[in-house]
């Protein structure tokens, strides 16, 4: 059985391993102050060319979330996001247990435009209503879309003009700037957005997601907040070393292409096939449409999700490949699918 389901199934790129192996008996302060720590967020900072940002290390994406969001917010505060938004489909109602609303806007491709957060902000218009404060995005999206700079710009500006904190869901960052329809870096980020985080468990890493905080008023204090919310890891430098094998030079975009590469591959085969999607996706997870009947045959085979039902008969399925994804593998399952087409 070969898995499809997610892009952490494996544990940790073997340079990673190799990094903290080679490490393990160096004696650090911990808490993220340590050596390795200090140098991964130079690393970033160089990445992003902004080196007045601020770079926090956390285990995991929900984590990552639950802290920035409420500590950027006040108590009355609410956070404008796609109905499809990881903050509101996977993580527990863990913004709304802080306290804050989150106001859902419809997106048929898992992205916001200025016209929905023009819509909340004329929906909640007075103190009787939570106000809308903070929109969250993700690159990629939770189904696979990407921003192109032109939309960000867009966001950037109606934010900025109406007091808004723009905040960017990295968890699969690397694979939408390594998309072969992608016109942004990681310094446009960084110049458009108020807070962003760069994730490393789906692209590599054991563990780990890296926060960027660009606006100067988001930083103070920020550290309370992590630790307050249990996110302040006592061996910090476990997390610092990832990052640092991971930007060091080029690894963190090599192992994003490769995962690219490899849904590629299938989304070819998907094509050939005549095969409809329920999205369009060029980052590293794909949405096709296929009959119910073959779907129940590569089950026997591959593991993944069955997305959504679109008839009586045919269903949408996710497949999401890794850094770790081999070719063969995905060779195997094109054969397999080819066969079941009688192709």
């Amino acid at each position: 059985m070969y898995s499809f389901l997610c892009d952490y199934s494996e544990g940790a790129h073997p340079q990673i391993l190799d990094a903290l192996n080679r490490t393990n008996l160096e004696q650090t302060e911990g808490y993220g102050m340590d050596p390795h720590c200090r140098e991964a967020a130079a690393l970033i900072q160089r990445h992003i060319g902004r080196e007045d940002a601020d770079i926090h290390f956390f285990v995991g994406g929900t984590q990552t979330n639950l802290t920035a969001i409420s500590a950027f917010l006040r108590p009355h505060h609410a956070v404008i996001a796609a109905s499809t938004a990881h903050i509101q489909v996977h993580e527990t109602g863990a913004i709304e247990a802080t306290g804050h609303k989150i106001l859902l806007k419809s997106s048929a491709d898992g992205k916001l435009t200025p016209a929905h957060i023009q819509a909340a902000l004329d929906e909640h218009e007075d103190e009787h209503m939570a106000k809308p404060k903070l929109v969250y995005i993700s690159n990629s999206t939770e189904i696979g879309s990407i921003y192109l700079k032109a939309e960000i710009e867009q966001l950037s500006l109606i934010c900025r003009s109406n007091g808004l904190i723009l905040y960017m869901d990295g968890a699969r960052l690397g694979s939408a700037l390594s998309s072969r329809e992608n016109d942004m870096t990681l310094q446009d980020i960084a110049g458009l957005v108020d807070a962003f985080y760069i994730g490393g468990t789906k692209n590599g890493a054991l563990m780990g997601e890296a926060l960027v905080i660009c606006r100067e008023d988001l930083k103070e204090d920020f550290r309370y907040h992590i630790k307050q919310r249990g996110g302040l890891l006592a061996k910090g430098r476990l997390l610092g070393i990832q990052f640092e094998e991971l930007f060091r030079d080029h690894l963190y975009f090599e192992l994003a292409a490769h995962a690219n590469r490899m849904a590629g591959l299938l989304n070819e085969c998907f094509l050939d096939l005549n095969c409809s999607f329920l999205t369009h996706s060029p980052s590293n997870q794909i949405f096709p449409i296929l009959p119910n009947e073959i779907i129940n045959k590569l089950e026997e085979d591959y593991a993944f999700y069955r997305w959504k039902k679109t008839d009586d008969t045919h269903s949408a399925i996710r497949l999401v490949t890794s850094w770790a994804t081999e070719e063969k593998d995905v060779q195997r399952f094109i054969d397999q699918l080819k066969n079941y087409y009688g192709k």
